[in-house]
């Protein structure tokens, strides 16, 4: 955890909105640990007629403003959405679900869409990155096994490309880490635009 000083007295405290292991985990990467996690409750339905990078960009902007932060806390935020052309697939609410959104996919390109979005004070830094993914044609063998692993819930499209169904992804343009739920190299200039010491201080 990352509690130097910096020119300006203390630094501030890093507050997570979201409860995803996926994205602490990324956060890690850069050496980041968030002092709270504190995920918000919002309504996510997508409202009539939007599409999908609008969507995920509200909801990852919403998501920075539910949370209650003090002066000397920046809140990050996100959101990650999967896009069949203007159709949102978002987590799956059961196994059956979970299957439709795998076969639509099945050996056809889509979208994901990852928003982030910093908040320090009533300032909002924000980002979207698109990832173009290709899933290759799944057999009824590696659907049913993959609905079984139960590594779904909780993803949207109902596939996670870090887990078992990284094994149906030959092909990404774009963030790998995007995808899993955090682009890091947009995300690491957000912190630092909002005065998060990323990389501490230099003595």
């Amino acid at each position: 955890m990352r509690d130097g000083l910096t020119g300006e007295g203390p630094a501030p405290r890093l507050i997570l909105g979201s409860g995803s292991p996926r994205r602490r985990d990324l956060l890690a990467q850069l050496g980041v640990e968030a002092h709270d996690v504190r995920p918000p409750d919002i309504d996510e339905d997508p409202r009539d007629g939007e599409l999908p990078r609008p969507y995920c960009v509200r909801i990852a902007r919403e998501k920075a403003e539910a949370i209650e932060a003090g002066a000397d806390e920046i809140v990050l935020s996100a959101d990650t959405t999967v896009a069949m052309g203007r159709r949102i697939l978002g987590k799956p609410a059961d196994a059956g679900e979970a299957a439709e959104f795998l076969t639509k996919l099945s050996g056809r390109r889509h979208r994901v869409i990852t928003a982030v979005a910093v908040r320090r004070g009533d300032k909002v830094w924000e980002r979207d990155v698109v990832t173009q993914v290709k899933m290759k044609p799944l057999s009824n063998e590696e659907l049913n096994a993959y609905l079984a692993s139960e590594d779904w819930r909780g993803k949207a499209g109902g596939y996670g490309i870090q887990g078992p169904a990284g094994a149906f992804i030959p092909w990404i343009n774009g963030s790998f880490t995007a995808v899993v739920g955090l682009p890091l190299a947009e995300t690491a200039g957000l912190l630092q635009a909002a005065g998060y010491p990323l990389y501490g201080t230099v003595a």
